[in-house]
């Protein structure tokens, strides 16, 4: 079965592609071939400026989560060898302080909506009952319905699969590497399980965004690239801004 056909995710898809295509046409005389690639970078940048509001919350919750270290530090001492225990201390100073544990992941699940849409628009030949035109449109001379696996075992060019990745690599290297020294400086930041700290086997994880880009349809990844270069930038900034004096 094919989910897109039901008609609460065909009507989605169906104002999606309208939306897309519309756009790719006002583009098309200033950009030609490359309008619709043009198109999905612009769409990014619309999406995480209405997302500002959430990153600010996103990084004064850094800041919360660094006032509570210490304090989380010492449950974890006193409680360590009760878990469950140390996990409902541990909720309820995060109530008390009115924060969150899991703050960091909201811009990732208010934007997958968009992503999941993206990649349907252009994995899919039919959508919501007619043909996809926007499987016919390029970036830097590769079909954006193209992901770099496909790529890879075909003739396409790989010149754009390869800058896009690269983009997505260096990102993911630099906000590793900033949220490390920003990190480093947090009181108890040592006092952290191994896996879990800064610099640990978990910071890793900034690199899974390059094993999704890879596989996924090049408009995706150029969403992912555009999307991830943005975080990093309005990360570093408001860190600057929004530091307690």
């Amino acid at each position: 079965m094919d989910i897109t056909t039901l008609p609460p995710i065909a009507a989605v898809l169906d104002a999606a592609y309208s939306l897309v295509v519309g756009f790719v046409g006002g583009l098309d005389p200033l950009f030609g071939s490359s309008a619709a690639g043009v198109a999905v970078i612009l769409i990014t940048i619309c999406v995480r400026t209405l997302l500002i509001p959430v990153g600010i919350s996103q990084v004064r919750a850094e800041f919360t989560r660094r006032h509570l270290a210490p304090k989380l530090a010492e449950l974890r001492r006193r409680f360590g060898k009760n878990p469950e225990l140390l996990q409902r201390k541990t909720m309820a100073l995060y109530a008390e302080e009115k924060a969150s544990p899991l703050a960091g992941c909201l811009p990732l699940l208010l934007q997958a909506p968009v992503l999941s849409t993206l990649y349907a628009l252009f994995a899919f030949s039919v959508v919501a009952g007619h043909a996809n035109a926007l499987l016919d449109e390029t970036f830097l001379g590769t079909a954006l319905g193209d992901s770099l696996f496909a790529a890879i075992t075909g003739s396409v060019d790989l010149l754009a699969h390869a800058i896009v990745l690269g983009v997505i690599v260096v990102v993911a290297l630099l906000s590793r590497s900033t949220t490390i020294a920003f990190a480093a400086t947090a009181p108890a930041a040592g006092d952290v399980p191994a896996a879990f700290a800064p610099g640990g086997p978990l910071s890793w994880l900034a690199l899974a965004t390059v094993v999704v880009a890879a596989v996924v349809p090049l408009a995706a990844a150029l969403y992912l690239a555009v999307s991830s270069s943005w975080t990093l930038g309005e990360r570093v900034l408001l860190r600057r801004v929004l530091a307690p004096r």
